[in-house]
Parts: C-alpha cells; sequence; structure tokens
C-alpha cells in the first residue's frame, strides 16, 4: 500500500540524514517522499469527492 511505501522511503530519509549521506542523496529520497505523500493526497481527496 502507498501508507507502507511511505512509512519506508520516511525511515530511509531519516536514516540518509542521520548517517550524514551526501547531499544529493538525500534530496533524491525525499522528492520521491514528497511525490508518494501527494499522491496520497491525490488518491484521498478523490474518494471524498466520490462519496458526495
Amino acid at each position: 500500500m502507498l501508507n507502507d511505501e511511505i512509512c519506508i522511503l520516511r525511515d530511509k530519509l531519516n536514516d540518509s540524514i542521520a548517517s550524514g549521506d551526501d547531499y544529493s542523496v538525500t534530496y533524491k529520497i525525499s522528492v520521491e517522499l514528497d511525490e508518494l505523500i501527494a499522491q496520497f493526497y491525490r488518491n484521498n481527496l478523490k474518494e471524498k469527492v466520490s462519496c458526495k
């Protein structure tokens, strides 16, 4: 599920920050996470709108 993917990437991002990875690696993970979060909200918005 999308929630699981978000949690996995969030943990990966936190690990990248904590271990001092190169900025480009941390940034790439952050962008991927942002895309998943945006997709999550788009999906939830569609569900709420279709219920009305």
